[in-house]
């Protein structure tokens, strides 16, 4: 029977060495092509102009936008009854109003130009293989949430054992520059080290944060 230290210190050392394959396969995610030469990284993320407006909804509209555009911004508050998250929902939001009057529709019009031309800018507008960048985001947001439990779970650990495994299996250093950093001999490393794993094996006991 193998003893429970030594199963605990496994366990620990798979998910640790795990890391470096994780983040291989979301550097190989990020570089799946989309459409025109754009990668699956430059859209995966939050809406940047989402993003942007709000860091900037604090401020009055007349401090970053034009007249034109505060003319739109008005005729779009006029019409608008919800106001989704992301361009595209945006765009067809935008799309189903219609204008009062010539002008109104003038400006809804452009409004919606505008949206799809931020839509197309970040390669969105017609997508190779939809299904296949659905699926892709979709593995890429699940790795990215194993990465942050993962990183969070050494956190926790902390102390002098938290910064070694973070060192050598996030970091990738080398033993030896691991001990002239925390000033020790590198047979006390490596006793820490074995100590470390049992520690982070005992925090982890029955949890799986990379599951690949």
């Amino acid at each position: 029977m193998i003893p429970k230290a030594q199963t605990t210190e496994q366990h620990a050392l798979d998910q640790l060495l795990a890391y470096k394959r994780l983040l291989t396969r979301i550097r190989v995610i990020e570089t799946y092509p989309v459409t025109g030469g754009i990668l699956l990284k430059t859209i995966a993320g939050d809406d940047r102009l989402q993003e942007l407006h709000s860091k900037l909804k604090g401020l009055p509209s007349y401090m970053y936008l034009t007249k034109h555009e505060q003319r739109i911004e008005q005729t779009a508050h006029a019409y608008l009854s919800r106001y989704p998250v992301g361009t595209r929902a945006q765009l067809n939001e935008v799309k189903s109003c219609k204008g009062a009057d010539a002008e109104d529709e003038k400006l809804l019009t452009e409004l919606a130009r505008k949206i799809q031309n931020v839509i197309d800018a970040r390669g969105g507008g017609q997508v190779d293989d939809f299904e296949g960048v659905l699926e892709r985001i979709s593995e890429l947001q699940e790795l990215e949430s194993q990465k942050q439990y993962f990183e969070s779970t050494l956190e926790t650990l902390g102390g002098k054992y938290g910064r070694i495994l973070c060192l050598q299996y996030v970091e990738f250093k080398e033993p030896m520059d691991i001990a002239d950093e925390m000033g020790v001999s590198l047979p006390t490393l490596y006793k820490w080290r074995r100590q470390a794993l049992q520690a982070y094996g005992r925090l982890i006991d029955g949890l799986v944060p990379i599951k690949m």
